[in-house]
């Protein structure tokens, strides 16, 4: 991780790399560097060789297993872990997108720009009306 300007951070992904392992990783560091509890996704591109994504109402990932472009990534980190969102496109130009599972892998590179949230604290909290683990954003202790 490189640190950037304004408290972003810049992740280049190799090939063979999971993207949601690494941006769980690169969470764990900003935690143990900065002591951060909320980070969010400014920026990413790239290129995957397979993507696990959930589409909407669905119990389960689709996988895709094809050259694919990283069109957009967003979402929050958290300290109970990522939620993440994608749009990939294959070489045909047909766009997928969905939620992101573990299991998509860097085909070339995937460039990413990471935003700590300091003054947050991002935790999952079971809703009961949605019936989901749902982001509930505080106030940092102290701000």
């Amino acid at each position: 991780m490189l640190p950037g300007n304004v408290q972003t951070f810049v992740l280049r992904l190799s090939p063979g790399q999971d993207l949601r392992s690494a941006l769980n990783t690169a969470f764990a560091q900003l935690q143990a560097e900065q002591d951060a509890t909320a980070a969010c996704i400014i920026s990413a591109v790239g290129s995957l060789s397979r993507a696990v994504l959930r589409y909407a109402n669905q119990p389960e990932g689709t996988l895709l297993v094809e050259p694919l472009e990283l069109i957009t990534l967003s979402g929050t980190l958290s300290l109970d872990g990522p939620h993440l969102h994608a749009s990939v496109a294959t070489a045909g130009g047909e766009m997928r997108g969905g939620h992101v599972m573990a299991g998509c892998i860097v085909r070339t590179t995937a460039e990413i720009v990471l935003a700590p949230l300091p003054g947050w604290v991002f935790t999952r909290e079971h809703d009961a009306q949605t019936g989901f683990k749902e982001l509930v954003a505080r106030p940092a202790p102290g701000v």
